[in-house]
């Protein structure tokens, strides 16, 4: 698996679990809608991290509806999210500071028209 492809791995599973360490009644529906993700997907996710012993199913008991489950996550889930997090902190750490050097580079190419005005911005007119 090429390293892209391991990090957006990585980046969905640190999201559900963060997800589901705040609120482990949601649905995999209502997982999909705030990861941005189709159903499958997510679904797909989630039986990765089951499978890995980080998420349990239990039942719902307080649901109306008895199909529902809440996924716990585990002492090894919450140790994994703890790795995970600090390997996702370090590449946003990354791409920020590539794009605040971009920022500024693109910044300094443009001419300044108004001595008053910063070069890294434009006014909208």
């Amino acid at each position: 698996m090429s390293a892209r492809r391991e990090h957006l791995q990585e980046d969905a599973q640190f999201k559900v679990m963060r997800l589901l360490e705040r609120d482990p009644t949601l649905s995999q529906r209502q997982l999909a809608d705030e990861l941005g993700l189709s159903l499958g997907a997510t679904h797909y996710v989630l039986r990765g991290l089951i499978d890995k012993g980080f998420i349990k199913l239990g039942r719902f008991r307080e649901a109306a509806d008895k199909r529902r489950y809440a996924y716990v996550l585990t002492p090894g889930g919450l140790a994994a999210k703890g790795a995970i997090t600090r390997s996702f902190l370090a590449r946003r750490r990354a791409e920020y500071e590539a794009l605040r050097r971009e920022i500024e580079e693109l910044g300094a190419e443009l001419p300044a028209s108004d001595p008053r005005e910063p070069a890294t911005e434009q006014r909208a007119e």
